[in-house]
């Protein structure tokens, strides 16, 4: 399958690139930063704001399916990068005929989230981290949401739990509207999409994954995701 991966120069899209060229799949990767993409078998780059209409359309055509891992950094101010792709590229798709779309969104996406037994999660960290320093970011998410569960697509939105490194992938759970769990590796992420992709078990619906075989340590995640990306 020919398929389009937006965001595919991130910590996310490099796991979905990666694997999606292992199954054998063709890949577009659309980038703003065409340079931090090296040339492969069955790859593609194609440069595109994924905000921008026209140049969406031009990246996405000839393809039978688009990947959304596009991502942002947490900021005070408000955050259009994840509404405002979805608006573009549920656009493009329409307008070309390309009915699935897979776009990474967040289990805090889900109201009624909240990992079973994770009392320091649920009560310290998620509060902090995802309600305070993350709200902007997450807003944008929801409205990301909207824009996708408006259109006639066969669109699947994929919530992952925290996100972190591994370098495999593992047996990973997934489940309808989130998944019991606080953490995600971004291998399983990417595992999980492509599966998706092919087995169509949530269509037109959300689908949590989270890691269960690993845990990350707090204070490395939190230096990594946070502290060291800034």
């Amino acid at each position: 399958m020919r398929i389009a991966v937006f965001g595919a120069n991130g910590p996310t899209g490099r796991h979905l690139t990666d694997q999606a060229l292992a199954a054998g799949h063709e890949v577009v990767a659309v980038t703003r930063r065409p340079g931090s993409l090296s040339e492969r078998p069955g790859l593609a780059v194609a440069v595109a704001d994924a905000t921008d209409p026209a140049a969406v359309d031009a990246a996405i055509g000839g393809t039978e399916a688009v990947l959304s891992a596009l991502g942002a950094r947490f900021s005070k101010e408000t955050i259009t990068t994840y509404s405002a792709s979805a608006t573009a590229i549920t656009g493009a798709m329409t307008r070309q005929g390309i009915k699935r779309f897979l776009a990474v969104s967040s289990s805090i996406a889900d109201p009624n989230w909240r990992p079973t037994g994770a009392h320091f999660f649920n009560h310290v960290l998620d509060p902090l981290v995802n309600r305070r320093l993350g709200r902007t970011l997450h807003e944008d998410m929801r409205r990301m949401e909207v824009v996708i569960r408006r259109t006639d697509l066969d669109w699947t939105l994929v919530r992952p739990s925290g996100l972190f490194e591994h370098p495999v992938v593992t047996d990973y759970h997934a489940a309808e509207t989130s998944a019991d769990g606080v953490f995600t590796a971004r291998t399983d992420l990417a595992a999980s999409m492509l599966r998706e992709l092919e087995e169509r078990r949530y269509v037109r619906t959300a689908m949590g994954v989270i890691t269960t075989a690993v845990k990350p340590n707090i204070a490395k995640l939190i230096w990594q995701e946070g502290v060291k990306k800034k």
